[in-house]
Order: C-alpha cells, then structure tokens, then sequence
C-alpha cells in the first residue's frame, strides 16, 4: 500500500512523463517523490554523506551494494542526477510499480546472452540524452546471510569502460537490517547511505583502465567501507553497554 498509493495520487502526471524522451526527467522527479514517501511511510529516515557534490550535466555509472528491495527507494532518494535502472526483468511483474518499471528501466535476462547484449545499445541511447546509468553489481541480493559483499558481475564496469562513465561508488550499510528479504525481520529507523568520489574509467595518460582492475577496486572501496560501518557500529554498541 505504501508503495502503490504515491503511484496512484501521480499516475495521470506519470504516464504523461513516459509518452515521450523528453519527458523522462520529469518522470525521475516524480520517481524520487515516490521513493522519498515509501522511505517515510516505512518509519524510515535516511542520511547521506558526500564525498564531493556530482556535476549535473554529466553521465555516471552509479554502483551499490544490494541488501534490500529499499536500495531501489535509497538509491532514487539520494540521487539528483537523472539515471535509469539496469535490472531484472522479474520486477516488471511487480503490479503498477512494473508498468513503469519495464518503461523507464533497461531490462535484462541474464539467462540470455542476446538480451545481455542489447543493454550497452539501450545505455548509449540513455546516455546520449545525458542520463546516468545505476547497477547493483552483485547481481542480486546474496542468499547467505554472512556475505557482507558478494562478487562483482563485469556489466557495470564494461558499459563504464566502453562509454567513459566515470563509476560513483555508493555504500548502504542499514538496509538489509531494516527491510531484510527475511521475513518477520527489520525495524523502522535511520538509513544510511555514503557516496565516494567517482572512480575514472581512464588513467592520467589517457588510458583506458582494464575493467577487471576497475571491478576490484570498486568492490574493494566498497567492502572496506560496509566493514568500517561495522566496526563502528560496533564500538557504539559496546560503549552502550
């Protein structure tokens, strides 16, 4: 209900957005709206820490560790810069929210080399209307709970290299306590998200940096901070007690 109720108060407002290209940064506007007030009906409240404010004219490859299905609302939420979602194509089922989901979205099957594919043609049309582009890398949430950063898949760190997209590491470390996929578990509250200075997809020459380097220094800077989370967290529980 928290989620279908802000779609249904826009909706005329957003299938207008989604008749034309054009339209789109309008539709993203309304999207952050909605991602705001699902956040808020949940009981949860987020905080964000930038490391260095991105420049609106220009494209990114945004990155992050997936924990939750609230990474989508977090992501959306504490992002200006207009982007679409490269995801699965499972969430189109998802009643209303797949209606513009499967329009707004670039939807791959990862069961299909074919489909694989026809994402890099998608992005470049995106990122010639001066969109950004937003992956989870892991590929999906890790079924072990232990994991704290599963691998990194090579999609985002190709269609980064390919197209020069400078990667913006982001970091969610509450999410999977406060809406886990485990059920009967979470807790409205504070969640927080910490963005990194973009990573160069080039080096100080001018070349091009191998995408395997790039997807284990992404993940590298990733973890350290999620375990940095952590031990702080920690520490605070610690001196509560």
């Amino acid at each position: 209900m928290v989620m279908l109720i802000p779609i249904l108060i826009m909706l005329p407002f957003l299938v207008a957005s989604i008749l034309t290209e054009s339209g789109y940064p309008y539709f993203f506007k309304m999207s952050r709206i909605w991602a705001k007030c699902v956040l808020f009906g949940m009981g949860f409240y987020y905080k964000v820490e930038r490391a260095e404010k991105l420049d609106r004219k220009k494209s990114y490859m945004f990155v992050a560790n997936h924990t939750s299905m609230s990474d989508i609302m977090l992501m959306l939420a504490v992002i200006d810069n207009p982007f679409v979602f490269v995801g699965k194509m499972s969430l189109a089922k998802i009643p209303l929210f797949g209606f513009f989901y499967k329009r707004t979205s670039i939807l791959v099957d990862r069961s299909s080399s074919k489909s694989r594919m026809e994402v890099f043609d998608q992005a470049q049309k995106r990122i010639d209307r001066g969109l950004s582009i937003c992956i989870f890398p892991e590929g999906g949430v890790p079924h072990d709970e232990s994991i704290v950063l599963d691998t990194f898949k090579d999609g985002a760190f190709r269609l980064a290299s390919e197209h020069n997209l400078p990667i913006v590491p982001l970091i969610f470390p509450d999410n999977k306590t406060r809406l886990s996929y485990t059920f009967y578990s979470g807790s409205p509250g504070l969640m927080r998200a910490k963005m990194l200075p973009p990573v160069e997809t080039v080096s100080a020459t001018g070349e091009p940096i191998d995408r395997k380097d790039l997807r284990e220094k992404v993940r590298d800077l990733i973890y350290n901070e999620l375990i940095a989370f952590q031990a702080k967290d920690a520490l605070k529980e610690n001196k509560l007690y």
